[in-house]
């Protein structure tokens, strides 16, 4: 694969055979992001769990204290005074079937978040096969299925993630900007690690934490030392 001269560079500042701290980590990660634009930070984490085992799931979401750096597009599902409630909290699209014809003749996904009211399930679900794959299914669990959609739309405009694995039991989740600087990565960062080990499924054994990675967009991983955590 073909690496660039800024990558390569990048590359020389971390020792891979070292577990960093995660303060550590991030300034690293800041350092070696040196693309033109601003690249998002992101950490993978690899858990002790078998995601094929309803009793392993391991799925969420939280509001970092600092956002990801970009605003969610979302899309609700609803009608009557409730899609008038998402209109007036700042919901980018707002409807019911003709969204569901929208996405279907026209193959348009230009939204990041899809939130609906439990009583537009039943539309929603018609969108299984083409939102499951995307990760874009609403979902109780991440308190997208909700009769409250103006504290749901407000969260996800505050900067509200979901993290959930996938088939190889990896989160994969944004904590912010290389231009937020440490401090506000950190905040993130220990915001997220500290959901996902509250959520750790009572049928985990052995290590919960296999390895925790951060990276920006054009840069190299930086592991973290999980002991730390």
């Amino acid at each position: 694969m073909f690496r660039g001269k800024k990558y390569k560079d990048s590359v020389k500042l971390v020792d891979k055979s070292k577990l960093y701290d995660p303060a550590e980590a991030l300034e690293l990660v800041t350092k070696t992001a040196k693309a033109k634009f601003d690249e998002t930070v992101e950490v993978h984490i690899k858990l002790g769990v078998d995601s094929r085992h309803a009793d392993q799931q391991v799925r969420g979401a939280i509001v970092l204290p600092h956002g990801t750096g970009k605003t969610a597009r979302v899309l609700v599902f609803a009608k009557g005074p409730k899609a008038d409630e998402a209109q007036a909290a700042g919901a980018d699209y707002v409807g019911d079937m003709d969204m569901v014809t929208k996405i279907q003749s026209e193959n348009w996904f230009d939204f990041d978040v899809v939130v609906a009211t439990p009583d537009m399930m039943g539309v929603v679900g018609r969108l299984g096969k083409v939102l499951g794959p995307k990760g874009l299914m609403p979902s109780p669990k991440a308190g997208t299925v909700t009769m409250d959609v103006t504290k749901a739309v407000n969260e996800i405009k505050a900067g509200k993630i979901e993290y959930r694995l996938d088939k190889t039991n990896i989160i994969h989740c944004p904590i912010g900007k290389a231009s937020f600087g440490v401090e506000k990565l950190s905040e993130n960062f220990n915001t997220l690690l500290n959901a996902i080990i509250k959520a750790k499924p009572a049928a985990a054994k052995g290590q919960y934490l296999r390895s925790v990675v951060v990276a920006s967009t054009m840069g190299p991983g930086v592991k973290i030392n999980g002991a730390k955590l």
